[in-house]
């Protein structure tokens, strides 16, 4: 992640940075079996409590998509990137997609004008920023 983050107001900050390691492993940035960035590290690179991050990638835990190993830090779990998906799927779904059609119906138009317009990238759609480097690891995150 970038040391020059700026945090979001709407929501807190653990949310924030648990949604980012969400991303990260979406966009491939994290694939299975890879680790976490030591807690002490990603406290240290923005400045916020150990507990903040802890308190983020317990979420992660909570959620089946990280898993701890003892004395070794923090995994992405295997199954973790499909799972998401499924997830972000059902939720476009049941709570964009109608939206998207009401405007489509809306506007009149057809799979073709769809398909043959083209896709500028989204002015938000930056991958997520890294972690920062996992280089202290070895710390215990169980703590």
């Amino acid at each position: 992640m970038n040391t020059e983050t700026q945090w979001d107001n709407s929501q807190p900050i653990y949310r924030q940075l648990r949604d980012r390691v969400v991303a990260m492993i979406l966009e491939g940035v994290l694939k299975e079996g890879d680790p976490l960035p030591s807690v002490r590290t990603v406290a240290a690179e923005f400045r916020i409590n150990p507990l903040t991050v802890l308190k983020g990638y317990q979420q992660l835990v909570d959620e089946q998509l990280v898993e701890k190993r003892r004395g070794l830090g923090m995994y992405v779990s295997a199954g973790a990137a499909a799972a998401l998906r499924t997830d972000e799927r059902r939720r476009f779904l049941e709570h964009d997609w109608p939206k998207v059609r009401a405007i489509i119906d809306r506007l009149g138009l057809t799979l073709e004008h769809l398909l043959r317009s083209p896709t500028p990238p989204a002015p938000d759609a930056a991958p997520a920023p890294p972690l920062a480097a996992n280089k202290d690891n070895d710390d215990d995150h169980d703590r």
